[in-house]
């Protein structure tokens, strides 16, 4: 049942958005959709190239929520046939391609992590090899006859390679086009993507003319930044924020963001109403805020979202007792082996949940990043003895105590 009225909806879809492509017709398909009582079909895709979701990813999330909430149908799009052609956008040199087994792996990590912010029951979850795996190799003609080379090298990523004399693959021209096909297979009514995605977006609208459907409206979303404040959030850049992360990783990253962007984390990573926004905006503009006090009800918002407001309430104050007063947690995690006994540095990081992985707690010790009893641990192959009672530290925010078992 769809019961709010189309122009009280476009406001609400409007917020955060960078551009909308176009308004009009956005308007007139609610207006469609509101008069006939049918669902738009609002259609995101996601590559599997990376197995976890940060709060950069959420930006547009948040937005197929608001979908949801209005009574349309969200179509959260695996791409694990586009995946193993890897998309272009941004990149100087071609893409490594990724094999099935990768992108089967990293699909369904996504397919667990996605329900923190949407509505399990109102989220269609599809994989585009359904329909472009079975494309015949005569279908596949006619849809690359649908665009021309030189619009392709329009494209910045690809005209700037092309000036460089770098080489692009064909592969790499189908990308946008399967991602238009997407479209058409779904007879998508709205399509999501960053504004590093305009590009194939459009290619979307203009393949859906060509076989006949009426185009998609394009809703582009601003990228966030990463901690650093100034490129996009990325695990590659190790800038991000990962919604899977313990939430006193999340409260303290987020306490590092610097103040600058304190109010766009609050706009597109949070649902604070309009009016909250208003009162952080005139707040930050005075020269009497302290942003501290903001980072904490923005931190606190962040990992009751991903968490709950438990875990929220703990992470703030095990923040302040270790970072304003600097002091040890009271409660620190305590895990025990039999006394005498080496255990592989490794196994007490997993143990201890202190990493996600065997590789992440490689990375770590590779950065120096893991200490024990304020020691830098660098040999990822170290055995620790277990004779006493021993506290390990990762990074700034997490700590372990090991000790021996009375057994």
């Amino acid at each position: 049942m769809i019961e709010i009225k189309p122009k009280k909806q476009l406001e609400i879809l409007k917020r955060g958005t960078v551009e909308i492509i176009s308004e009009e017709e956005l308007l007139a398909k609610l207006e469609k959709s509101y008069q006939n009582q049918v669902p738009l079909k609002i259609k995101q895709g996601f590559d599997p190239t990376a197995p976890d979701l940060h709060i950069g990813h959420c930006v547009s999330l948040r937005k197929l929520k608001q979908f949801q909430e209005l009574g349309h149908q969200v179509i959260f799009l695996i791409g694990d046939f586009t995946g193993m052609i890897g998309d272009p956008t941004d990149r100087d040199s071609m893409r490594k391609r990724l094999t099935r087994e990768e992108v089967q792996k990293n699909a369904e990590t996504y397919k667990k992590q996605i329900f923190k912010v949407l509505d399990p029951q109102k989220t269609v979850i599809d994989f585009n090899s359904r329909w472009s795996s079975k494309l015949t190799p005569e279908e596949i003609l006619n849809l690359t006859s649908h665009y021309t080379v030189a619009r392709m090298i329009e494209r910045d990523d690809f005209s700037n390679r092309f000036k460089d004399g770098k080489p692009i693959s064909i592969l790499e021209f189908l990308y946008p086009l399967f991602q238009g096909y997407d479209s058409v297979a779904l007879k998508a009514d709205v399509e999501l993507g960053g504004t590093d995605q305009k590009f194939n977006l459009i290619v979307s609208r203009t393949i859906q003319k060509e076989y006949s459907q009426e185009p998609e409206v394009l809703m582009l979303m601003p990228l966030l930044e990463g901690t650093d404040g100034v490129q996009k959030m990325s695990k590659s850049l190790d800038n991000y924020i990962g919604i899977t992360e313990p939430p006193n990783e999340i409260y303290g990253k987020t306490m590092s963001i610097s103040d600058e962007m304190i109010y766009k984390y609050f706009e597109l990573a949070t649902e604070a109403p309009e009016a909250r926004l208003k009162e952080i905006k005139k707040i930050l503009a005075s020269d009497d805020t302290n942003p501290m006090e903001l980072k904490k009800e923005l931190a606190w918002l962040l990992v009751r979202t991903y968490h709950s407001q438990e875990e929220a309430d703990k992470a703030q104050a095990y923040f302040k007792e270790v970072f304003q007063k600097g002091e040890m947690p009271e409660n620190m995690k305590e895990i025990s082996y039999p006394k005498g006994e080496k255990v592989w540095i490794i196994k007490i990081l997993s143990d201890g949940d202190l990493v996600s992985s065997n590789s992440e707690a490689r990375q770590l010790i590779k950065s120096g990043a893991v200490k024990i009893e304020n020691e830098k641990i660098l040999d990822e192959n170290a055995e620790i003895p277990i004779n006493e009672k021993t506290m390990i530290k990762v990074g700034k925010r997490r700590f372990l105590t090991v000790v021996p078992s009375t057994d």
